[in-house]
Parts: C-alpha cells; structure tokens; sequence
C-alpha cells in the first residue's frame, strides 16, 4: 500500500529564487538609499585643511601691491619755439633749482624784440617830450596867474587912492565910477584866469597819469619781452631727478611742447591699484601700513582717483613717518589698507570653500571628528587671512575650509 507523501513548503522547493528575491530586494533598497538618502564621500584628513572657530581680534583691512613712485612729478614745458642749440643735463641728472637743461635759439624771436625796443625808446622820448610840454605850460599859467595878481593889487591900490581924492575933491564922480567899473572888469577877468589855471592843472594832472599808464603798460611790454628772451634758456624751477629729455640737437621746438619730466625725490609716495568692489569706501586719511624686515612703517592715503578702469580705480599714500632705509623708485611693497577698528569677533582662517559656497555653507565635523556635514553659515566682514562668521557656528567647532573642488554635491563627508 502506498503511502501518499506531503508536499514540501515552497520555500523549500524554491530556495534560489527565494535567495534571488531576496538579494534583488536589498540591491534595490541600497540603490534607494543612494539615491534618496544622504551622499558620503570618504576622505583622508592628512589632506585636507581643518581649522577651529576661534573669537579672535579681526580688523578689515585690504592687501594690496603697491609701487614706490616720487612725491611729484613735473612736466617740462618749452615758452617759447626754437632750435634746440645746446643740451646741457642729460636724462637722469640730478639737478637743483635754477639749473640749465637746454639752450634754444630763436633769430625771428630776437629780431622782433629789437624791433620793439626801438619802438619802446621813440616812446620813452615821445613821454619825455610831452612831460616838458606839460611843465612848461603849467610854468606859463603860474605865471599868467601871478602877473593877474599882481594887477588886481595894483588896481586895488588904485581904486583907493581915487576914492580918498573923490574924497578930498580932487576927482569927480564921474571918474571914480570909470576906476570902478575897470577894476570890477579886471577882477572878474583874474577870477576866470584862475578858474582857468584850476582847469588846465586838472587837464595837465590828468595828463600825467595817461602818459605813467602808458609808460608802466610799455615797461611790462618789454619787461615780457626780456622774459621771452629769458624762457629761450630752458630752467629747472625745482630740485629733482631728470627722468627723460626728449629732444635732439637742432631739433625745432615748437612752444608749450613738453620735452621732459622732473623727478622731486624729496618724499616718495605709494601708489596703489584697488577693486572697485572698495571705492565707496576708500577715502583720503584712512591709515595703511607696509611691513618691511618685520618693522612696521605706517602711512594714510592722501589721494583717490574715483575714475574706474578695468574694474580697478587708483590711490596714493605718505608716508607718516618713518619709510624703509632702502626704499628705491620703482619697489613693490604689500601695503594693508585699514578699513576699521581691531575688535574681537568670531572668525576663520581663509579657504576655497568661499569660491564654491559663496559663503552660504561650510563643512563642519561631528564632536567626535569622523564625519563632516553641509552646515548653513552667514559671512561677514573679512580681510586677506579672515572670515568674520555672524551665524551657524559655535566656538570651539571644527570646520573643513579646502579641497570642496572635489566634493561635488556631496551631503556628507566620512573622516579617517
């Protein structure tokens, strides 16, 4: 008799394809949580720059190169046109107040001024003249004045002398009338001679002072042509180096052409080229510094170009006090220009990370240091080797500040 056998589970019959199932079920929940579930990535910490927020002193400062360069620089301009007949410095000199750098030769310019100094000597004569005409006229009516004078005196004397013989009888009425009515004429003719004088001494005072306004208008006349003649020979007016002199002998110089530049060496400045990113907030006075040898030599920008070029705009700084023993034309320095107060803040040390976060996030490590994960953060204020952190981060927390230019996306980083 047979004896009828139960038939196997199917989780028996079927292991390998329960086997498959199962191992197709965890691929696809590991695929899940790779694509859903927060992306690691392992790194090695050795290569990689992990630094501590930290309250430290902060000041915003700007780092920049800066160039030696003269306190001025002065143009060299010719006054008048010429042939250049002589050069006497040469580029590079240095020369002194008064010096002569080069002699021009201008015959046309010469013979005009002999020209006019024979006209000035035919005026000076043509014054002179008109001067003694004045005084003699003015003699004459000094005189005329006082023959007029000296008639109404002897009218006078008259006139009395016919009233006391009107009085004695000896003359009639008749003719002390006469003598009264001739001395009234002669005393009205005196009053309009010297009416007469009061005006031509006006007129002849008036005189005077149009010829010594026409006598000083000539004398600057040829005083300017004796400069004309003096600005021939090309001077320096300050103390400094001959940078460049840019004409040959013989060559034709026309007037107001600069043919050179001086140098005054006296003080130097600092120029510098700065982001436009700053122009707002750069202005004279602010105080800068260069550090030379580990010694400190302040300065304070004494100029601001506001024009932008090429996104870059230019300032100059003094020096305030000291300057470096070998400073030299033509030096670069690191100048720090200060932006504010040292005060003490929360910061990090600088990073790539800015380039690819913008500053919206950082990496920071777990307390115990094995992984690191994307935490938000808000940037402040910074300076060539700091970030101010205004939020997001503690102090005393680790953060990775390089290396995000491999990290992609990632969520999560695993520390070993």
């Amino acid at each position: 008799m047979d004896i009828q056998l139960k038939p196997r589970p199917w989780y028996i019959r079927h292991p390998y394809r329960i086997l498959a199932g199962i191992a197709f079920l965890g691929f696809a929940v590991y695929v899940t949580l790779l694509a859903f579930g927060p992306r690691r990535l392992m790194i090695d910490a050795n290569e990689y720059n992990i630094v501590n927020v930290q309250e430290l002193p902060f000041m915003e400062y700007i780092d920049v190169e800066g160039v030696v360069c003269p306190i001025q620089t002065i143009r060299l301009n010719v006054m008048e046109s010429g042939y250049v007949e002589r050069i006497v410095a040469e580029d590079g000199a240095m020369l002194q107040a008064g010096d002569t750098i080069l002699v021009l030769s201008n015959p046309e310019l010469l013979r005009t001024i002999d020209e006019e100094q024979a006209e000035w000597e035919n005026q000076q004569r043509n014054y002179r003249e008109q001067e003694i005409e004045m005084e003699q006229h003015s003699i004459t009516l000094r005189q005329q004045a006082l023959d007029a004078a000296h008639q109404m005196a002897s009218l006078e004397k008259s006139l009395q002398q016919s009233r006391e013989e009107y009085r004695m009888g000896i003359k009639s009425k008749a003719e002390l009338e006469v003598l009264e009515e001739d001395y009234n004429y002669r005393c009205k003719k005196a009053e309009l001679e010297v009416q007469s004088l009061k005006h031509d001494s006006v007129c002849t005072l008036l005189k005077r002072e149009m010829v010594d306004a026409r006598r000083k208008a000539s004398m600057r006349k040829m005083s300017r042509s004796a400069d004309r003649v003096a600005n021939l020979v090309v001077r320096t007016n300050v103390a400094g180096q001959l940078s460049f002199l840019n004409v040959t002998l013989g060559q034709q110089v026309p007037s107001g052409t600069s043919v050179g530049e001086i140098k005054v060496l006296t003080e130097y400045k600092v120029h510098a080229s700065l982001s436009e990113y700053y122009i707002d907030r750069i202005t004279t006075g602010l105080p800068a510094s260069i550090r030379y040898q580990e010694v400190r030599f302040p300065l304070r920008i004494s100029k601001v170009v506001p024009e932008v070029k090429d996104k870059n705009f230019d300032c100059d700084l003094v020096f305030t006090a000291d300057k470096p023993a070998n400073i030299r034309l033509g030096k670069s320095y690191r100048v720090q220009i200060e932006l504010g107060n040292q005060e003490t803040t929360l910061v990090i040390p600088r990073g790539d990370f800015f380039q690819h976060t913008v500053g919206q996030w950082i990496y920071r490590l777990s307390p115990d240091g094995k992984t690191a994960r994307k935490t938000p953060i808000k940037i402040g204020r910074e300076n060539p080797q700091q970030y101010e952190i205004l939020s997001g981060l503690q102090p005393g927390d680790k953060v990775l500040v390089s290396g995000y230019g491999k990290f992609g996306n990632i969520d999560e980083l695993v520390i070993k």
